[in-house]
């Protein structure tokens, strides 16, 4: 179990950054063979993104709230763009055999991204009684006292 921080801590982080939300949405559960493969590529393209040095991918980190959604945190969308189109990278290779896999068929299963690019102190995020989740995970965490104790506050420093 994530170890618990029993206080109010406030997520930091130094200058822009970009917030990428991805999900998979399983239409027909029957046709495991079309949904499967997609749902076992996001572990590894995570494993080997965690494995890669932050500052030549510019990812991170990353939390998962519930099955099927997960936010991702990168440096800058060029990082970013820049493993989705890398052809050294597993994303590549597992985009192309996904289209190949579900042409004809995209009702099966379902893919979505939303991308955020977010400025420098454009952002608030507090954690209490929380381990490191979400952004306060891929970023610094710093306690949510003075002006970082109320949300207001955290947005205007």
């Amino acid at each position: 179990m994530a170890d618990i921080i029993g206080e109010s801590v406030a997520a930091h982080i130094d200058g822009d950054f970009v917030a990428f939300l991805i999900g998979l949405r399983i239409n027909k559960p029957w046709k495991i063979h079309k949904w499967l493969p997609a749902a076992l590529a996001m572990p590894r393209m995570l494993k080997e993104l965690s494995a890669l040095p932050s500052d030549e991918t510019g990812f991170l980190g990353y939390s998962s709230a519930t099955t099927g959604v997960m936010v991702q945190y990168w440096r800058s969308y060029d990082h970013l763009e820049k493993y989705a189109r890398s052809q050294d990278h597993t994303h590549f290779s597992t985009w192309n055999a996904f289209n190949k896999r579900i042409k004809g068929a995209r009702a099966d299963v379902g893919i979505w991204h939303e991308t955020y690019l977010i400025k420098d102190g454009q952002y608030e995020a507090v954690y209490s009684g929380m381990p490191a989740f979400g952004l306060g995970k891929a970023s610094s965490l710093v306690p949510a006292t003075g002006k970082r104790s109320v949300s207001r506050s955290r947005l205007e420093r």
